[in-house]
């Protein structure tokens, strides 16, 4: 449903009507849900739709969602178990009639005239999607996460072999804002990630929903790949800036998503997908990223975790047992989910149709 907003002129047409609808996702927590939610409304300044993913939420995240679905009018779905972040955009895109859709992550704080930015960017170079500057942590809108980047599958001939390799590099990554601001400008480039990303929604119509089978990773270069295939261009509007807001996790309903979310089976499943689809190499590019499986897993909780047990002391073989551990334990809970609900399965949810506020 339709959100009211107090409407600006456009810089590029006076929009009175939606063109664009924001599908909010569960990214890998649950705790940071109204904070986004909240600036989503403070600080856009075009009329928008807004459908909103509640793909398994604790209780109290539920009940604020629906209290703030009747109080803003948009449309709620939610599903009573977690969802993979693929599986619940393509829940969010079912619902989309506009000619543009906003994929947001509900981890995501924006900033003031976020939105407008990157519709305007769209419109004056027909861009396919068009990304914001994406930082990170806290405080807000201060260190980069991604200003766009580089992505392509190129060949490289060794005697008489030919490899299918794919090349990867993201723009002023950890560099803080201030230090590069004169260096961000709008620029062309060859993938954005689903922090935040503006997309024409009839390219769907050319390349098909996005691929539920790459289930934690590189669904973002995948999609970018795709786009670009059928000649779409991709954009980065720093004009733009929202933040990516992550947090060490000590909330049972946070770490029971993030597990799976994060869970060394589906990113391998999700590596060998996009191997396969690609027909790319098993070169360092995946022997790195199957080392470190579970990294954001012993990042986010584990060695936190232990270290408040030690009083802030690094102790490596405490901290290798317990990642041993948790290993075991992962392995369980994904597992569980696998025969619960499987993961190859059409996902349905509970829509809830609010009424417009009055």
């Amino acid at each position: 449903m339709t959100s009211t907003i107090t409407t600006e002129t456009s810089t590029v047409s006076n929009i009175t009507q939606p063109e664009i609808t924001i599908v909010v996702v569960p990214r890998e927590r649950f705790s940071y849900s109204q904070q986004s939610l909240e600036s989503i409304y403070q600080y856009t300044n075009l009329p928008f739709e807004l459908v909103y993913v509640d793909g398994g939420s604790p209780k109290y995240v539920q009940q604020y969602l629906n209290q703030a679905s009747e109080e803003k009018g948009f449309t709620l779905v939610r599903t009573e178990h977690f969802l993979s972040p693929n599986q619940a955009r393509n829940l969010g895109l079912s619902y989309v009639k506009t000619d543009y859709v906003l994929f947001i992550d509900n981890d995501v704080h924006v900033s003031h005239g976020w939105l407008q930015q990157l519709w305007q960017c769209a419109q004056e170079t027909d861009a396919t999607v068009v990304c914001p500057l994406t930082c990170i942590g806290k405080p807000l809108h201060q260190k980069i996460h991604l200003a766009g980047g580089e992505a392509r599958i190129f060949t490289d001939l060794k005697g008489d072999k030919t490899h299918r390799r794919v090349h990867e590099k993201h723009y002023f990554v950890n560099r803080a804002v201030i230090d590069v601001e004169e260096q961000l400008h709008r620029r062309s480039c060859e993938f954005a990630e689903f922090h935040c990303m503006l997309v024409k929604r009839s390219v769907f119509d050319q390349i098909g929903v996005l691929d539920e089978k790459l289930l934690n990773t590189r669904e973002h270069i995948d999609f970018c790949l795709n786009v670009s295939q059928t000649g779409g261009r991709i954009y980065c509007e720093p004009a733009s800036v929202v933040t990516y807001v992550p947090d060490i996790l000590y909330r049972w309903s946070d770490l029971a998503f993030f597990m799976l979310r994060w869970s060394d089976e589906w990113e391998v499943k999700s590596l060998k997908r996009f191997r396969k689809k690609w027909n790319l190499d098993k070169d360092k590019y995946f022997k790195k990223r199957y080392k470190r499986l579970g990294h954001r897993r012993h990042h986010a909780f584990l060695r936190p975790l232990v270290r408040k047990f030690t009083f802030g002391k690094t102790i490596p073989w405490l901290e290798k047992l317990v990642i041993q551990l948790e290993r075991q334990l992962n392995r369980m809970l994904t597992s569980r989910y696998q025969r619960l609900y499987g993961t190859n399965t059409q996902v349905q949810g509970t829509q809830t149709m609010s009424k417009m506020p009055g």
